[in-house]
């Protein structure tokens, strides 16, 4: 059985594909190098991922994650899938990012995004990933992604500058929140950014306030301004995105991308069913 995996920051899709070609399915928590040890994700896919296999021997292993930016990142995911399958015949891990460029580009040139709960993008050349303009992470970027989106709002709660409207609602959904209460999210707790993320709900819920609209709006902005601008004759090329919030707010996301001269392809939620393809393809 081949087992692929596309891991973000807060989810895992599996896709387990058997000898006679049919597919299956499984979700777990995102896993991710930057923040976790090989014990833990070790622990994480005996307790969520191994019940899904029943029993099935699994021959190979296509892994793309956050997180996965050096060989170093890289074989603490390896070492996990070792260890689980000791007479596993082949593993490949590789960047989230180059799962979204063969999920959403196929094999035409293209540049490609990621807009979930962090923030990424790259050009395609419809083989390799050519050209990149290097994202910062959750403290230093991650420009309008969810877990920017999320602190962004909780910076405005804790600034006093939400609408009095606005803030009415956030304190009945989420309690009157505390600066220190955020503050130990942010520094001294695992994942911040699936912390921060967890609010990007409230501002789709209520993403026509032209206080959240400006928000989203400005966080797109500046992803567009930090990073895709900057590739080379990116007039001359689709711009396609993956993730949650490319999804949910693709029109407002559309609406930027034409201000800025881009011409829109694909927006898909997640990249796994053209990664299933893909993998499908090469066994064929």
């Amino acid at each position: 059985m081949i087992l692929i995996a596309e891991s973000g920051s807060s989810k895992t899709d599996w896709r387990m594909i058997s000898p006679n070609g049919e597919v299956s399915q499984a979700k777990t928590i995102g896993l991710n190098p930057y923040y976790q040890t090989t014990d833990s994700i070790i622990e994480e896919l005996q307790k969520n991922l191994l019940p899904s296999l029943n029993n099935q021997a699994v021959s190979e292993v296509f892994y793309y994650g956050t997180g996965v930016t050096n060989e170093e990142k890289a074989e603490i995911i390896r070492l996990a899938f070792k260890t689980i399958f000791p007479t596993i015949k082949k593993i490949e891990v590789q960047s989230d990012m180059l799962a979204a460029a063969r999920a959403l580009c196929g094999r035409e040139a293209g540049i490609a995004c990621i807009l979930g709960t962090g923030s990424n993008s790259c050009f395609y050349d419809g083989k390799d990933i050519t050209f990149q303009v290097p994202p910062l992470g959750f403290w230093l970027g991650d420009e309008g992604s969810g877990g920017y989106l999320g602190k962004q709002l909780v910076l405005s709660y804790l600034h006093k500058e939400m609408p009095i409207d606005i803030r009415e609602k956030f304190e009945k959904r989420f309690g009157a929140k505390d600066r220190l209460e955020i503050l130990d999210n942010a520094y001294q707790k695992p994942f911040p950014n699936r912390y921060f993320a967890s609010f990007s709900k409230f501002i789709f819920d209520n993403r026509n306030h032209p206080f959240t609209f400006g928000l989203v709006k400005s966080a797109f902005d500046l992803f567009f301004e930090k990073y895709l601008l900057k590739y080379p004759d990116y007039q001359q090329y689709k711009i396609h995105f993956t993730g949650s919030v490319a999804f949910y707010y693709s029109d407002i996301l559309r609406r930027v991308a034409i201000e800025k001269g881009f011409s829109v392809g694909v927006i898909m939620e997640s990249p796994i069913a053209g990664l299933t393809l893909f993998h499908k393809s090469q066994l064929a």
